[in-house]
């Protein structure tokens, strides 16, 4: 069983989650590996993205479906991967470092789902695209996320998320931008735009399998042993049973239940955005541009706010962002129609997801051992997009019962609720400063 007491693994952080480099030691530079994947990402994004940003306008105003209709399948978008990302952290740490090839046939199922939209007019069907479509996110993204803290130091990790988040927000920012020129070129502009992007997903599956390492040589990178000897083959193979386990841990067991609570009271980006055109009264050929202000966000400030929980501790920031959200809502929540706010709301939205994002990651990296690391990661993240799951379709119920403003009053509360919890959840008690963490 590989579950050890969980001090041990953040006996270098200090009781606010703070990691410093040692006296003397080098900053070490964002790794190769790093860098591939976010390339990947980078690519991948400006896809899923191109079909994000036309999505929700796609399905209320082009198939007529209702804002509960709408929460059923942007839940399903959102959340459905939850179901699937024990099994893709699982199946990277039993496969001796095989990180990249569960990432990768995650990535391609994701593309294969593209096309598919151009053939799907119902609900059944397009709920059934876009849960393969999220089955594929959820086998990528805890094996990603692994083989990048397992390529970064620990006194760098927040950093390393930040450099891939913003690589990864940079196709955000474009995805949108390209949707929107491909709409206002072409008549039949949806499935231009779905075409368009299964293309863009190919390239971003042939970056990964020609550029990124396989988990072994991506732990030599930090380590500087040979890639035989970082592979760990006398090592014991991972079980479930072990992964499970996991949530043994203090640390990580307050981690997961804080992102679950949090989840649950954070309203999906496409209600954000619809939102926002309700307010604004912003014309339907404008709408894909919306995520381009949160993306820009994100872009600029996921670097700095990861090299900043680098240095003053994760968990503050991790909390400050879901300080950003708040007032996003409660801005929302104004009487205020000035031109300013579309820009407000979108720059908080953004801070929120640099501050909050790759930063929880980071946390998690830390009570987790590199032998089970996808399944460390995947643990936290199924609890943070079940619970996204479960706001989406209470959202979209909210919003047809008693209306937007409502179902948005309701929401800030229980974020408000949430976030002051978690502030006493991860609060490390006098016993115990080491339990504080990274």
């Amino acid at each position: 069983m590989y579950v050890a007491d969980s001090r041990a693994s953040t006996s270098a952080a200090s009781a606010e989650g703070a990691v410093r480099p040692r006296a003397g030691r080098r900053r070490a530079a964002v790794a190769p590996t790093v860098l591939a994947l976010g390339t990947v990402s980078l690519i991948t994004d400006v896809s899923s993205e191109m079909v994000t940003a036309v999505l929700p306008l796609y399905l209320v105003t082009g198939l007529g479906l209702s804002p509960l209709g709408f929460g059923l399948l942007d839940g399903i978008y959102n959340g459905f991967s939850a179901l699937v990302r024990l099994i893709g952290g699982h199946l990277a740490d039993r496969g001796g470092g095989r990180h990249k090839w569960v990432a990768g046939f995650g990535y391609a199922l994701s593309a294969a789902c593209k096309p598919l939209l151009l053939l799907a007019h119902t609900l059944t069907p397009i709920g059934l695209i876009l849960a393969a479509d999220r089955t594929g996110k959820g086998l990528r993204t805890a094996p990603r996320d692994a083989l990048i803290s397992l390529s970064s130091t620990p006194e760098t990790r927040g950093r390393a998320f930040g450099v891939h988040r913003a690589m990864d927000t940079a196709g955000a920012l474009f995805g949108p931008l390209v949707a929107f020129l491909i709409l206002r070129a072409t008549v039949d502009g949806y499935d231009a735009v779905f075409t368009v992007s299964f293309c863009v997903a190919v390239v971003g599956v042939l970056v990964l399998v020609l550029f990124v390492p396989n988990g072994d040589r991506t732990k030599a990178e930090t380590t500087g042993t040979p890639p035989e000897a970082a592979s760990g083959d006398t090592a014991p193979r991972p079980t479930l049973r072990a992964a499970l386990a996991l949530l043994t841990r203090p640390d990580l067991r307050r981690v997961t239940l804080c992102a679950l609570l949090l989840g649950l009271a954070t309203v999906s980006d496409s209600f954000v955005y619809l939102l926002l055109q309700r307010r604004l009264g912003v014309p339907d050929r404008w709408f894909a541009l919306l995520p381009l202000g949160t993306a820009a966000a994100f872009l600029l400030l996921a670097v700095p706010l990861g090299r900043l929980a680098d240095r003053i501790g994760r968990w503050r920031v991790f909390l400050a962002g879901h300080g950003a959200l708040l007032l996003a809502y409660a801005l929302l929540l104004t009487s205020w129609h000035g031109t300013a706010l579309p820009y407000a709301v979108l720059l908080l939205h953004g801070c929120f997801y640099a501050a909050t994002d790759g930063v929880l990651m980071a946390v998690a990296s830390e009570s987790v051992p590199e032998e089970l690391r996808s399944s460390g990661l995947a643990l936290v993240q199924t609890g943070q997009a079940l619970a996204r799951f479960v706001c989406s379709l209470g959202f979209g119920a909210a919003w047809t019962a008693w209306g937007d403003r409502t179902a948005l009053t309701a929401s800030t509360v229980a974020l408000a609720l949430c976030a002051l919890f978690a502030l006493t959840l991860r609060r490390p008690t006098p016993s115990a400063p080491s339990e504080g963490l990274a």
